[in-house]
């Protein structure tokens, strides 16, 4: 069976301090999924607020936004792009990735994206690093690995990991991305996850 797409609608948030622009979905058959997706990713929103400074800090400013990701085959992936500033040189913005499944409503942090015992961190890590030689990328610290909890998205056939500012590089390059081609990690992936939905 073909997943369509989830409706999507931007919302738009606008105080004197704060401008959000955050996506709401609708029209899903599932009211209760349809409610936690959409609870999730206001969680989401505000807990990025609350990361910044918004309330304890009369002076910061929030801009935010959002980009999807994926939006096929009962996927729905996106980012969610908070930009704070309270004086000094720049701002800060945090990038936080969200990915559901539609049928279920159900969040996937990393680690459910693998069979259990595939040893995907050591696997991803390796990924990443050949990236990081590849691309002659000028890091701050020496790379460790990704943690179980990494930050990530999934776009068509690939798992995106990524870093926050200053985790990696310095603040120019902006935010380092990973993609790896969902081909090249198959054997790990637990195939009922979102990203094995994208093996199909």
């Amino acid at each position: 069976m073909i997943e369509l797409p989830v409706h999507i609608r931007v919302e738009h948030v606008k105080t004197n301090r704060l401008e959000l622009y955050y996506p709401v979905i609708y029209g899903l058959k599932n009211s209760e999924v349809q409610r936690k997706i959409n609870y999730d990713i206001l969680t989401a929103v505000q807990q990025l607020m609350i990361q910044q400074g918004f309330y304890e800090n009369p002076l910061t400013t929030i801009t935010g936004t959002f980009e999807l990701k994926s939006n096929e085959k009962g996927v729905l992936s996106v980012t969610i792009k908070n930009y704070a500033y309270s004086g000094g040189a720049h701002g800060l913005t945090i990038l936080k990735g969200l990915t559901f499944d539609v049928k279920t409503g159900k969040k996937y942090s990393l680690n459910e994206l693998f069979k259990p015992n595939s040893n995907y961190t050591t696997i991803l890590s390796e990924e990443v690093k050949q990236q990081i030689k590849e691309r002659d990328m000028l890091l701050l610290s020496e790379f460790k690995g990704i943690s179980p909890q990494q930050d990530y998205y999934i776009a068509d056939k690939a798992l995106v990991l990524f870093f926050q500012l200053y985790d990696l590089t310095a603040y120019v390059f902006g935010f380092p991305y990973f993609p790896i081609s969902v081909y090249d990690v198959q054997n790990i992936v637990d195939e009922a996850s979102p990203l094995g939905k994208m093996l199909s």
